[in-house]
């Protein structure tokens, strides 16, 4: 299976690859436009800033290739974010496969931004969560977050405010949460996208 990880100058690649050969899979990093058509599921990891990223991405004109590709696809945390319709980190129009927006979190002093640690998902049917326990643990690691909308199939709650975990339209996925980093529930969740989707 070719595994093409989405190069756009954000963090967070060597932790995915790492979680794909725990698996027993390789994957690339890439922003080469053949590479990603080719290529049998795509990742778009991200750990970084929305507006920067998504210059990089539209310098390589990379832009208008994912949101055209027809492979499973599957974005994580920025990933995520950048497949929305736009964030509110400075202002940044984003892909818009999801017709959604990314909200800076506004909460109580006593809840720190960024949200941090484990925290557990309320899940919809869906292929996904294939084998998964009623009741998963991820990690989480961001100061903003997409609200619970029509293409939400898990969400999550931190300081009073319910957020979308997990986006979901035709074959484009995204994670807010990390599952390289989320331990069983998060293999499971990869293993899924790899094998079962």
């Amino acid at each position: 299976m070719n595994i093409a990880i989405v190069k756009y100058n954000a963090g967070n690649t060597r932790s995915v690859l790492c979680a794909l050969n725990r698996l027993g899979y390789e994957g690339v990093v890439t922003d080469d436009r053949t590479t990603l058509e080719k290529a049998d599921r795509i990742i778009f990891p991200g750990v970084g800033e929305a507006s920067t990223a998504m210059a990089y991405l539209r310098e390589k004109g990379l832009d208008q290739v994912l949101v055209n590709l027809r492979q499973p696809f599957l974005g994580i945390c920025l990933g995520m974010q950048l497949m929305c319709a736009n964030s509110e980190e400075n202002a940044t129009k984003a892909l818009g496969i999801f017709d959604a927006p990314v909200l800076k979190f506004r909460l109580d002093p006593e809840y720190k931004v960024p949200h941090m640690g484990w925290n557990t998902l309320s899940c919809k049917a869906d292929e996904l969560f294939s084998g998964l326990p009623h009741t998963n643990w991820c990690y989480f690691v961001h100061s903003y977050y997409v609200p619970v909308c029509s293409s939400t199939i898990a969400s999550t709650e931190y300081g009073g405010q319910a957020f979308t975990a997990i986006l979901h339209k035709d074959n484009f996925y995204g994670c807010q949460f990390h599952p390289e980093k989320s331990a069983e529930s998060g293999e499971r969740i990869l293993r899924n996208f790899l094998e079962v989707l």
